[in-house]
């Protein structure tokens, strides 16, 4: 069973797996799929009631998602600890020679170490992609009012004519990101 967890699921399988998700959630009581909302139902069960955003029962409407959010990170950890693959990432022979006219040139693990490491973060370049991007990431996740999962899951399924536009958004801004912005930070 662990050799079939750790190896790559093809899409026809993975696919649909994730496709069953938003049913489910229907039938569960119409629970939304998403995680970027996840960080303002920590900050009412944790802020002081003076802030009008954060007043509201965050138990009621937020349960389900930190219990996710929660299933997520100790998933993830399991995942990455107990179903570890040594093996490095399979990337296209184009992606690795674009990735090494960028300056990447670390392939062994999951994430290139010159750009996701603790050193890395410490340089202006690390600084820019991590907290900065962070920041917009986030930002622009609540300002479209959800992240990528929760808009191409669970609102494209419910026909959801913002989600459309949001999807469309976060593809276009992801190609900008990808051929025009990081070409002059890398």
């Amino acid at each position: 069973m662990i050799d079939i967890l750790q190896q790559p699921w093809p899409w026809y399988v993975a696919g649909p797996l994730i496709g069953l998700v938003v049913p489910l959630l229907l039938l569960m009581g119409g629970k939304q799929f998403g995680v970027s909302s996840n960080l303002r139902h920590t900050c009412a069960a944790c802020m002081p009631a003076g802030i009008k955003f954060f007043q509201y029962d965050w138990k009621k409407t937020g349960g389900w998602n930190l219990t996710f959010i929660a299933g997520t990170i100790v998933g993830g950890f399991l995942g990455g600890w107990l179903l570890n693959n040594p093996e490095p990432i399979a990337l296209a022979s184009q992606t690795i020679s674009e990735l090494q006219m960028l300056g990447v040139t670390d392939f062994s693990g999951m994430m290139p170490d010159d750009l996701f490491s603790w050193s890395n973060l410490a340089t202006l370049q690390g600084w820019v992609i991590m907290v900065v991007g962070g920041f917009l990431v986030g930002f622009g996740a609540r300002y479209a009012g959800g992240c990528t999962s929760g808009h191409a899951i669970s609102g494209l399924a419910n026909l959801q004519w913002a989600s459309l536009l949001a999807v469309i958004g976060f593809f276009a801004g992801g190609l900008i990101i990808t051929y025009l912005v990081y070409p002059l930070i890398l």
